[in-house]
């Protein structure tokens, strides 16, 4: 799934052109409000990101722009939550708010679970060494 030019809208008064950054922002915004998702994930860039504390929400969003609109998202779930539930809110979610803050159909949500976080790797956690020993 790669990025194509911006979607076009004709109004009276011109032409409003949405990038597809600005629809990977929305997507990415609207899936980490889900309960239960840790994050996107999209990959090596994330992790220098993550390493860097830095956060983009675009990662692990494609955005297909077509004769219908197709959006992947890569998620990284909390341990203990269903994956399904979560990835069916996922696809409810980003749908919905693409749809309403812009204004184009969205024809498909796919959803890849890429990772599952626990506690200890969870974002801003410290790392612990299991073998130290408290003095």
């Amino acid at each position: 799934m790669a990025e194509e030019a911006n979607e076009t809208l004709q109004t009276d008064m011109g032409t409003v052109e949405i990038a597809p950054e600005v629809i990977q922002i929305i997507g990415g915004l609207a899936a980490v409000q889900v309960d239960g998702v840790a994050g996107t994930s999209g990959g090596v860039v994330d992790d220098i990101n993550q390493i860097l504390r830095r956060k983009n929400p675009k990662h692990g969003i494609k955005v297909e722009l077509g004769e219908e609109l197709e959006i992947a998202v890569s998620i990284a779930v909390h341990f203990g939550y269903h994956l399904p539930d979560v990835a069916v809110e996922v696809q409810r979610q980003v749908k919905e708010a693409i749809e309403s803050m812009t204004g184009l159909v969205v024809g498909k949500v796919l959803v890849r679970v890429v990772e599952v976080k626990i506690a200890g790797e969870m974002e801003g956690s410290p790392k612990t060494d299991h073998h130290q020993r408290v003095k």
